[in-house]
């Protein structure tokens, strides 16, 4: 039974998803910005599209409709982008680099895969680093329409509409058939040999712009960083998914704070002012101006919008946002942790609930021991596929 579920086609994951936010791969980091302030999405896809008259008249003949998304950009990426030390120099002309240019090299984090595809490949790119697949949800029939996609807010592509599923949303729908899969649910993680051992961390008082190339890495592979003081016991994390909820003036942070100052400035409740005050004090001393004139413009926006703004709630990302842009999430920097004697089934509903990508294993001691991912749980579940069919294979072999 556990192996028929898997080979449920992934499109049955994909009712109700929205269509994807897109934006071109030319576009600007202003633009990108502009972008994800005002959809108040934690994540917006970058497209390569053809719509030169040949490729539409191709397209209505054959599957290859031209466009291809290559990746996805997020706040994480902008943020990292600006720490870097020319970047902090020359803030204005970091906004007009192409985001192309902030995308990770090597193998795209972004798939495309057929909506009849099997939940089963799905899962397998995702063992091996997709974040998220793109499927094809809705084809609109006039060629007016397919040209219409040209513009960056589009959300179909040569007359196709897309949506994304990611690790969280297969691991969400494999807990909704929990049973099928019994009794692994139940095993301990430490039993099921799904704890990385191979972590990030940073020091508490350490600086965090130390920490910047742990930060990129852990947006790529969907972790977090623990923040750890000097016996390596557990304070807290400096994760992707609450840095999504962050705006651009982090990057300040991240330049001028210790990783636990920076903790405590990306909280979900807004920096502190005090905080706030030293980031503006050292970019002074770093003569690092037009950062601080952005820093002070931002939080000028954003309290003034405040005052006059409710927020709206965003069913989709689990945020809400105000007319300035800013982020509320309902992520803390405070980590989610269990131990290695948890079973599988209550981290991964800890980690559903929490929205975290990765759940930290600390022993009695508190101590920090490792980390489960959606990537470790998936992998668990792919196993009993395989463990189930090799019987079917010898069976066959012996006929």
């Amino acid at each position: 039974m556990a192996v028929r579920f898997l080979n449920r086609d992934v499109s049955d994951l994909c009712l109700g998803k929205p269509a994807l936010r897109s934006i071109p791969e030319n576009a600007t980091v202003a633009e990108t910005l502009l972008l994800l302030k005002r959809s108040g999405e934690t994540h917006v896809s970058v497209w390569n599209c053809d719509h030169s008259s040949s490729v539409l008249e191709k397209a209505k003949t054959d599957d290859d409709d031209g466009c291809n998304c290559v990746g996805k950009i997020s706040m994480v990426d902008v943020i990292c982008f600006l720490s870097k030390q020319e970047n902090l120099i020359d803030s204005s002309k970091a906004f007009e680099v192409p985001i192309s240019k902030l995308l990770p090299k090597g193998d795209s984090i972004v798939r495309h895969l057929e909506p009849n595809s099997s939940l089963l490949e799905a899962i397998d790119y995702m063992i091996e680093g997709t974040q998220n697949a793109v499927i094809p949800i809705y084809n609109y029939a006039s060629t007016d329409s397919r040209r219409k996609s040209s513009s960056p807010r589009s959300t179909h592509h040569n007359g196709v509409e897309y949506c994304w599923l990611t690790q969280e949303d297969v691991a969400r729908f494999l807990l909704n058939s929990i049973g099928v899969f019994s009794p692994m649910p139940t095993f301990s993680i430490e039993s099921l040999n799904i704890i990385d051992h191979n972590i990030m961390t940073v020091g508490y008082h350490d600086p965090a712009i130390s920490a910047l190339d742990s930060i990129k890495l852990a947006n790529i592979e969907q972790t977090a960083l623990a923040v750890v003081d000097n016996d390596n016991k557990l304070i807290g994390e400096i994760s992707a998914s609450t840095l999504a909820y962050c705006d651009e003036d982090v990057a300040a942070a991240i330049t001028t704070l210790s990783a636990g100052d920076l903790m405590a400035y990306i909280d979900y409740g807004g920096p502190p002012e005090d905080l706030v005050g030293l980031v503006k004090m050292r970019l002074q001393e770093k003569k690092l101006g037009l950062m601080t004139k952005l820093m002070e413009e931002e939080f000028s926006v954003s309290s003034s919008s405040s005052s006059a703004c409710s927020c709206s709630s965003d069913d989709e990302s689990g945020s809400s946002r105000n007319g300035s842009g800013r982020y509320s999430s309902s992520r803390r920097s405070e980590a989610i942790t269990c131990y290695p004697g948890s079973s599988l089934a209550a981290v991964l509903i800890q980690a559903l609930a929490h929205r975290a990508s990765s759940v930290w294993v600390i022993d009695e001691d508190h101590n920090l021991v490792g980390a489960v991912s959606f990537k470790g749980i998936l992998k668990v579940f792919r196993s009993i596929a395989n463990a189930r069919l090799k019987p079917e294979t010898q069976n066959l072999s012996t006929q």
